[in-house]
């Protein structure tokens, strides 16, 4: 559940992550690079249909999330990338929803520029299984990452979600490994065809 609902998170979270995401957003529309708006479309769109395909674990469920790759990636353009694909799914198919949609984007974002400033440049000098060693690393910190937030997020609202925090953190584990894997071959495929792309990617 990278998505959280409308009607849990208690005020105070949901205003302070709103302004919090806006500010991001503002900050990444002036320093991301525009020449990368038609990749940050691509990688939305593909954030936008694996979010809606979900596998059921547990009491909850998981999908791709893809922030690792995304930031890798694009750099400062994954946030509006991510919010623009979310406030989408919120309109058109009610996930997640727009009290939230400020929590739910600062839980994808800030692990994708985590792993812009991280991982991006090492990947850039990687060669052959190092790339696929920082792709899935890449992979693991988006979802592992955007796992603790969504926990956080959940436990300030109140100690009464901590129980509920920790179930939903352990769901994440099977998808961080399905996505380390995804990433890697992504970036690995990527490196091979389109190398220039992964240069491009740093914050």
């Amino acid at each position: 559940m990278a998505h959280i609902p409308d009607g849990v998170l208690a005020l105070p979270v949901l205003a302070t992550s709103g302004v919090a995401a806006a500010t991001l957003t503002l900050v990444a529309v002036k320093r991301m690079d525009y020449d990368r708006i038609p990749q940050a479309a691509v990688l939305a769109a593909a954030f936008f249909v694996a979010s809606l395909v979900t596998v059921p674990v547990g009491p909850s469920s998981v999908h791709l999330i893809l922030n690792g790759l995304m930031g890798v990636l694009l750099g400062w353009a994954a946030v509006p990338a991510l919010l623009v694909a979310l406030c989408m799914q919120a309109v058109f198919f009610g996930y997640g929803g727009l009290s939230v949609l400020g929590v739910n984007a600062l839980n994808l974002a800030l692990p994708a520029l985590l792993c812009a400033w991280v991982i991006a440049p090492r990947l850039r000098t990687a060669r052959g299984r190092a790339v696929l060693l920082w792709g899935a690393v890449a992979g693991a910190i988006g979802v592992g990452l955007t796992g603790v937030m969504v926990m956080l997020s959940l436990v300030a609202s109140g100690p009464e979600y901590l129980p509920a925090g920790r179930v939903i953190l352990v769901t994440y584990l099977p998808l961080l490994l399905v996505e380390a894997v995804v990433t890697a071959w992504a970036l690995s495929f990527m490196k091979r065809v389109a190398p220039e792309l992964l240069a491009r990617g740093e914050c």
